[in-house]
């Protein structure tokens, strides 16, 4: 069974350059090589049913007015975080978009009823047998 991914496409996507923030020296403070990356959920062409699951995700990463909002400053380059701002959203919308098979409840085989007894009857006979010897 295949699994439908669904792919956004790069002009629903505003993605934006920033300074990154902590340590780094000289380079973090001169080049904008961190990216903030903007979805909007509402505007976008995914189907419905999944906007719907989007929204009502409990994920800070999701603001209130329906805007998916990331922030990529792992890496030292511009497109190295691009290339990761997209991949993070990417794989929000393929969490979102996976429905879990549904269990069906089945019973014990015959075999493994017949096991599991013969395992017990064993297990008590081996106890049986560490009791008092009376002569």
């Amino acid at each position: 069974m295949s699994v439908k991914t669904f792919v956004v496409a790069e002009d629903e996507v505003e993605l934006s350059a920033i300074r990154a923030q902590g340590a780094g020296g000289q380079n973090v403070n001169k080049v904008s090589s961190a990216i903030h990356l903007r979805f909007d959920v509402r505007a976008s062409s995914l189907p419905d049913w999944l906007k719907e699951r989007l929204l009502r995700l409990g994920d800070q990463r999701v603001s209130k007015d329906g805007t998916v909002v990331i922030k990529a400053q792992q890496y030292r380059t511009q497109e190295l975080n691009r290339a990761d701002a997209l991949a993070r959203l990417q794989a929000l919308i393929d969490e979102v978009g996976h429905t879990a098979k549904a269990r069906r409840a089945t019973k014990p085989t015959f075999g493994s009823k017949q096991r599991r007894l013969a395992s017990k009857a064993k297990h008590s006979g081996t106890k049986a047998m560490r009791g008092k010897v009376d002569f």
